[in-house]
């Protein structure tokens, strides 16, 4: 919850046109706290004992995190593109006719 507070936050400061004029510095000052975070992840990560034998199970859960909800987007949106294009297909071709 606290992640979220600080998000609306962070798009009610990005709205205030002060800072539309500093948006090169944000960019950059964005750009080095995301280094920073990944830099910090990899510490995290490197501190672990055991983590090269929790690596190949850690890149198979993430794959399948990965491959689960991109497969079942992409039949979604297929289904759907063929729902909804027909339909549209279909109010074409009576404009045509009429």
């Amino acid at each position: 919850m606290d992640i979220l507070i600080v998000m609306c936050i962070g798009i009610l400061v990005g709205r205030l046109p002060l800072l539309r004029r500093m948006k090169k510095k944000n960019e950059g000052l964005s750009l080095l706290c995301t280094f920073l975070l990944i830099f910090a992840m990899g510490v995290m990560l490197g501190e672990k004992e055991n983590f090269f034998e929790e690596l190949s199970s850690l890149g198979f859960t993430s794959f399948l995190f990965f491959l689960l909800p991109t497969g079942f987007s992409i039949i979604l949106v297929y289904y759907l593109t063929k729902v909804f294009m027909k339909k549209e297909k279909n109010s074409e071709e009576r404009e045509e006719a009429k």
